[in-house]
């Protein structure tokens, strides 16, 4: 059971290879659609049935529907692959069917060390035209750790961009820094003019909420519009977050879990001026990509949200009952599930992270 809710935990077989997957509502057959990548990252589908994926290294391919996987494609900078950096998420444009433009998350070394940045460009067929970077995590700093990179349109068109606070602790408190924040920008890279510090001087004015460790998975609630994040929490406690404009979530002064040498970190409800998490993991499930399925191609699942967990490798699957997890299914996969993205067809592809990466595909059973 989840500690916080005491929502029931159901666990589910691990697949072996192409077949079906046990799950609660019956089974689903699991198939792998592409492999061969090194450590994919993220995903997009799309208009005309070819999907875009990144690899951390620093390649961006094509992959068609029969898993045939493109070369590297041209116009992306150099990134820093270092660590857990890399070229790490890819988002679409709202309009992208008319714009071709997309967004790319990457990992950007500079004078100071390195931060996550974020670029602009139009897809043509060949690779990248018009790169432009729109966003800059400031400072750059040392470390190959924490880069955050989840890129998340909202229903307004505004951009929002995770960033991690790069394994330094403190600074996902100070509003001078970019490190452990959301923040929220214009399409062009400007600045909303309703971000909730934009009149502060002792603050960056992209900045959204802030109390952050490293969040690797979020979603926009397909009926509220609000953020959801999936934030890896230090030994222990991972947390699932219901993000509010200018709140502080807390890290490094209070979390579930403790340092990684056992030191003790304040529990949440020691300091109720911190936003507390909607729900949280203890043991650890490292929370990766995350998805509201609002299809109905599998039974059962419509209305779930859907993350991928890296070292539990498996996809956790949430029941929810308004802003509150009513129950939790994990369905094991074998491997470390770094992304998770729902197709317009029913059908959820997920990404596995490893030296040989692969594409997987859920179904409903036939």
């Amino acid at each position: 059971m989840s500690p916080e809710t005491g929502a029931p935990l159901l666990h589910t077989a691990a697949p072996s290879g192409r077949g079906a997957v046990a799950a609660q509502h019956g089974p689903i057959q699991l198939r792998t659609v592409a492999a061969g990548l090194e450590h994919p990252w993220s995903l997009a589908h799309l208009p005309n049935g070819l999907m875009l994926v990144t690899e951390r290294p620093g390649r961006l391919r094509f992959v068609g529907e029969d898993g045939s996987l493109s070369q590297p494609l041209g116009g992306l900078p150099e990134v820093y692959a270092e660590g857990q950096g890399g070229l790490l998420d890819v988002v679409l444009d709202p309009l992208f069917g008319q714009t071709r433009i997309l967004y790319l998350a990457y990992s950007e070394a500079g004078e100071g060390g390195a931060s996550t940045a974020v670029l602009r460009a139009r897809l043509e067929t060949s690779g990248l035209e018009d790169v432009k970077v729109i966003f800059r995590q400031l400072p750059k700093v040392d470390g190959p750790n924490h880069w955050g990179a989840r890129l998340v349109f909202a229903w307004d068109g505004t951009l929002f961009i995770t960033l991690g606070e790069r394994f330094k602790f403190d600074p996902a408190q100070d509003l001078s820094t970019h490190l452990g924040k959301i923040v929220r920008i214009n399409s062009d890279g400007s600045v909303p003019p309703d971000n909730p510090f934009v009149a502060r001087k002792d603050a960056r004015p992209e900045i959204w909420s802030y109390g952050h460790r490293n969040i690797q998975g979020a979603a926009i609630h397909p009926e509220t519009g609000e953020l959801w994040v999936s934030e890896m929490g230090p030994k222990g406690g991972d947390e699932l977050n219901i993000i509010k404009p200018g709140r502080n979530y807390g890290w490094p002064v209070v979390s579930w879990g403790d340092h990684y040498d056992d030191t003790p970190i304040p529990d949440h409800p020691t300091r109720p001026e911190f936003e507390p998490p909607a729900y949280y993991w203890n043991p650890v499930i490292s929370p990766s990509g995350m998805a509201f399925y609002s299809g109905n191609g599998i039974p059962g699942w419509q209305g779930s949200l859907l993350i991928g967990g890296l070292s539990s490798e498996a996809l956790i699957r949430l029941t929810l009952d308004g802003a509150r997890v009513a129950s939790e299914e994990r369905i094991a996969m074998g491997a470390r599930i770094r992304d998770v993205r729902p197709a317009l067809d029913g059908t959820v592809y997920m990404l596995t992270d490893e030296d040989d990466g692969r594409i997987l595909r859920l179904a409903a059973a036939e």
